[in-house]
């Protein structure tokens, strides 16, 4: 009789990259997000092309790609498509695939708490998305304090969603943009909501 063979060793865990896609539970809201956000936080226009993986290729079409760090209209040093905070410093530059991995961290971390917060946002494509714009301008802890989560908690969707037009102000001033901004993103929101 012939040794037996020891078992082979478990096979590690596969570690998978966390995906915008499935943080929020949708490959269209996902694709939707790298477009729009291009759009409203440097003007340019990309498109979105989801792979059989379920991944997203983002590829620039026109307008101003921003490779190195600029001041916003508040004066603070920002990278690629509206990208602040800590580790941004005048001077840096970035490739365009850094740029794109660096918005795919970035929603997902606006997403989660947002998520956290309205539980009832997963399964809700375009509110997800209005929601994830406005937080990636305002911030994630803004949207959850305001009234938006409070009313869509409560089953509120369309006053959530109307209450987007009130975060109107950069410097504590209105701010002729961001109130075309917040139409656009309220116009998402609505869309399919009842009457």
């Amino acid at each position: 009789m012939q040794p037996r063979s020891p078992d082979p060793a478990p096979a590690e865990p596969v570690q998978r990259r966390k995906t915008l896609a499935g943080v929020i539970g949708s490959v269209a809201a996902a694709a939707a997000l790298f477009v729009l956000v291009p759009k409203e936080e440097s003007g340019r226009t990309v498109t979105a092309t989801v792979n059989p993986d379920q991944s997203i290729t983002v590829t620039h079409v026109a307008g101003s790609q921003y490779l190195q760090t600029y001041l916003d209209i508040v004066k603070v040093p920002t990278a690629c498509d509206g990208i602040t905070g800590p580790g941004v410093r005048m001077g840096m530059r970035f490739t365009p695939a850094q740029c794109t991995a660096m918005l795919e961290q970035q929603l997902i971390a606006h997403a989660e708490p947002l998520i956290r917060c309205v539980p009832a946002l997963k399964g809700r494509t375009n509110q997800l998305i209005a929601a994830v714009s406005l937080s990636y301008n305002i911030g994630s802890a803004g949207v959850c304090r305001s009234s938006i989560a409070k009313l869509w908690n409560a089953g509120r969707w369309r006053a959530g969603c109307d209450r987007f037009l009130l975060f109107n102000k950069a410097g504590g001033a209105v701010v002729g943009g961001l109130v075309a901004r917040r139409a656009r993103e309220r116009a998402i929101c609505v869309k399919g909501l009842a009457a």
